[in-house]
């Protein structure tokens, strides 16, 4: 019975590790890459009050069906002991490519 239980937990561990590669295969990052730069202008946002526990994400620009679009800002749960840094358009020689916000 010894052996049994032993390949129980084996094979238990096996689709653990299963369920871990699935887990990070889906929280993959998407590039967005772009052959034109993001309209110049921001638009302009209404920033709520200070909100305890959460930092305010501005607006930006989104690359959605062959066209940009405003995407509205909101809010981020916080981190302790981290800052926000937003998300942002890079300049790659002839496309522009997003960068996801993150916590750094």
């Amino acid at each position: 019975m010894k052996p049994t239980l032993r390949h129980l937990l084996a094979c238990g561990a096996f689709v653990a590790a299963g369920f871990a590669c699935v887990a990070n295969a889906s929280a993959a990052e998407v590039v967005i890459v772009n052959p034109t730069a993001p309209p110049p202008v921001e638009r302009v946002e209404v920033v709520p009050g200070p909100r305890a526990g959460y930092v305010w994400d501005k607006g930006h620009w989104r690359w959605e069906h062959g066209r940009y679009v405003w995407a509205q800002g909101h809010w981020q749960r916080e981190r302790v002991g981290m800052h926000w840094v937003p998300g942002h358009w890079d300049d790659h020689h002839d496309h522009w490519v997003w960068v996801d916000g993150h916590w750094a």
